[in-house]
């Protein structure tokens, strides 16, 4: 997977796994913090003069896969949604772009947005982060409304294979934010938002897994400032009225920022560290209609040209 094995000494080896954060933090070196987007819509597809249809979506997604690792992008995120409407077919079809994806070197975010109890959750982890399974990618967005514990098997399996997970915690949906800046009554988190409360707990599970890895590798080279577990936190809005502290993100080992809304939903690049503050080296600029818009024949011009924007932001 990616531009490294996960384990080290490739898929059959018994080395030691490579993390997500790692890996991560890798592409940020060599590629940046651009993510492109792979959506289908049925809109795009039109324009691209593809059927709205499986074959469409796989034609689609795979010349999107050849766009980005020729424009220089190491990170692209299939939705998932626009594949699953064709049902099997459309499974099919994003199977193969998985693969090409892979065969590309690109790091892969599957955004499932998958949530669930106990063996089910378990289930759609081994789909989505087992290596080798047909759906394979480096991470996966989950939904944590049932409450982050009940996502420990797909945690846990992220942690074994080296993948990584995102969940969602401030979304650019209005409906959401009634929710996610509601106030938790009882436990470690009372007081704080639900968006901080996930926030917080990702942030404490990753500084636990650095310090095992500390303990454990001592002869190794350290482990990276990324953790492996990351949040949503959407580009439009404003993140302290969600409850969230600009200024106290964790710098020994931060957490990674997935952050849909720039560009076609009205976030600026310009203006990513206002809006992160403290989160702005770990978020994942994530773009989709503004560089699929540009067609099949021009989507790498429009890649590169966001590539060195999102680098000079970050200088």
């Amino acid at each position: 997977m990616n531009n490294e094995s996960v384990v080290d000494g490739g898929a059959a080896a018994t080395g030691p796994v490579v993390s997500f954060g790692d890996r991560l933090a890798r592409v940020f070196a060599r590629q940046g913090q651009l993510c492109v987007g792979i959506d289908p819509h049925s809109w795009l597809l039109g324009e691209w003069n593809l059927p709205d249809s499986a074959a469409g979506v796989e034609s689609f997604g795979r010349t999107v896969v050849a766009a980005a690792a020729a424009g220089r992008v190491g990170i692209v995120k299939p939705q998932i949604a626009f594949f699953e409407r064709f049902g099997s077919a459309g499974f099919v079809a994003l199977e193969r772009v998985l693969a090409d994806a892979r065969q590309a070197g690109l790091l892969v975010i599957g955004d499932a947005k998958r949530g669930d109890l106990g063996s089910s959750v378990e289930a759609y982890a081994q789909a989505w982060l087992s290596p080798g399974s047909p759906l394979e990618v480096d991470a996966l967005t989950l939904a944590a409304y049932m409450g982050v514990g009940s996502l420990d098997s797909p945690l846990n399996l992220a942690a074994t294979y080296g993948k990584g997970v995102f969940l969602l915690a401030a979304t650019s949906n209005p409906e959401a934010a009634d929710i996610q800046r509601a106030v938790v009554a009882d436990g470690p988190r009372a007081g704080s938002s639900v968006a901080r409360a996930i926030l917080d707990d990702v942030a404490e599970r990753n500084a636990l897994a650095a310090s095992a890895h500390a303990a454990t590798n001592a002869a190794m080279s350290p482990t990276t400032s990324f953790g492996s577990i990351g949040v949503v936190l959407g580009a439009t809005l404003d993140l302290p009225s969600f409850g969230i502290d600009l200024e106290a993100a964790p710098t020994e080992c931060r957490t990674p920022v997935l952050a849909p809304g720039f560009g076609h939903q009205g976030g600026h690049i310009m203006d990513l560290i206002s809006i992160y503050g403290g989160y702005a080296g770990g978020v994942i600029v994530s773009e989709s209609r503004s560089v699929l818009s540009a067609g099949p024949h021009r989507i790498q011009e429009a890649i590169e040209r966001r590539v060195a924007e999102v680098g000079a932001v970050r200088g």
